[in-house]
């Protein structure tokens, strides 16, 4: 019987072997795709958990004062755009009148045949009566003259008007682009937030929401004692006052109160009900008084944090504030050694 040798394998040279590399790559992705085949990242844990939901709530802030500035800005510039279209509106009705006037005259010289004045000197039967006229006439011609006048600056005036309008309406539309971009920013950074802290179980989102997220002391209610320490005049006493009745209502971004609030919107409602205007914004906030140390703190004064100047809070005394942390934290006691420090401020 004949013997049966396996044929000789020849080595792959050439498109060949490219394509069984091709087959090898491929055979290996497909098994690291494989269930088991590859360790998974592991699962966050909480503390990870809670410190990427400061961060995007941190963020969230800094867009919202973003916005709460822009919105204020377009607020104004539409206030401006009003009003140049009601002046603009005035003069037209003035440059009209005074058209108006100037066409009569006009249709009455048109109708008198624009004769020569030494014609009708000669044709006169009473030249003494048509010289008298005649000087009526002239003066009259001069105010005629001062009325054209009048009209060109008029024209001129409504153009500039409806110019400047016409300017403020671009910023105005640059002014609500930039406040739909913070407004989406703003959302987003929640929306991941809320993605994040749906990980945590029952027990562990309950103690964030106790411990601010790592800002503080568990929230305070609105019976909270009152700090010994002394306002430094009335209208910082009663913007303290103020924020112990707010003690307790939710956060919500670009709130000004009276049910809720966020963090500038909070400071600004609380002297705002002591007779004092604040600008919306922290980062405006912190330049509306005079600057004073974390030493010298006295409650009423306005407490800044973080190296962008993105939250503050009411100082009421012995290390502490009433602030508006975030959503998901109501207005709340907190000590203001919890974040980093960027300033202070005394406004009354």
């Amino acid at each position: 019987m004949a013997a049966h040798r396996k044929p000789k394998q020849r080595p792959y040279t050439g498109s060949a072997a490219r394509t069984a590399a091709t087959l090898a790559f491929a055979g290996a992705a497909t098994a690291a795709a494989l269930p088991g085949s590859a360790h998974a990242d592991p699962a966050p844990t909480s503390a990870q958990v809670k410190a990427q939901v400061d961060r995007l709530y941190r963020e969230a802030e800094a867009a919202t004062e973003q916005y709460n500035g822009a919105r204020e800005k377009a607020a104004a510039t539409a206030k401006s755009v009003d009003a140049l279209r009601d002046e603009a509106a005035r003069r037209t009705e003035r440059l009209n009148t005074a058209r108006e006037a100037l066409g009569s005259y006009a249709a009455a010289q048109y109708r008198s045949g624009g004769i020569d004045p030494a014609v009708q000197l000669a044709l006169s039967s009473d030249p003494d009566q048509y010289l008298r006229r005649a000087s009526y006439v002239e003066r009259a011609g001069e105010r005629r003259a001062t009325e054209v006048r009048t009209v060109q600056r008029q024209v001129a005036d409504v153009a500039q008007v409806r110019a400047e309008a016409a300017d403020e309406l671009t910023e105005l539309a640059s002014r609500q682009a930039a406040l739909k971009k913070h407004k989406a920013t703003v959302r987003t950074k929640l929306a991941e937030a809320r993605q994040l802290l749906a990980r945590l179980s029952p027990a562990e989102r309950a103690s964030y929401d106790a411990s601010e997220g790592g800002r503080g002391s568990a929230h305070a209610d609105r019976s909270a004692p009152r700090g010994s320490a002394q306002a430094p005049n009335a209208r910082a006493a009663e913007a303290v006052a103020f924020a112990y009745t707010a003690l307790g209502k939710p956060y919500v971004w670009g709130a000004t109160g009276p049910s809720s609030f966020d963090c500038s919107g909070l400071t600004q409602a609380a002297y705002r009900s002591a007779g004092v205007s604040l600008p919306r914004t922290t980062y405006t906030q912190i330049n509306a008084g005079r600057r004073v140390s974390q030493s010298e703190l006295a409650p009423g004064d306005l407490v800044f944090f973080y190296s962008g100047v993105t939250h503050v809070g009411l100082y009421i005394g012995n290390g502490q504030m009433i602030h508006a942390p975030r959503p998901g934290a109501p207005v709340r006691v907190a000590p203001i050694d919890q974040m980093p420090f960027a300033g202070a401020t005394r406004v009354a």
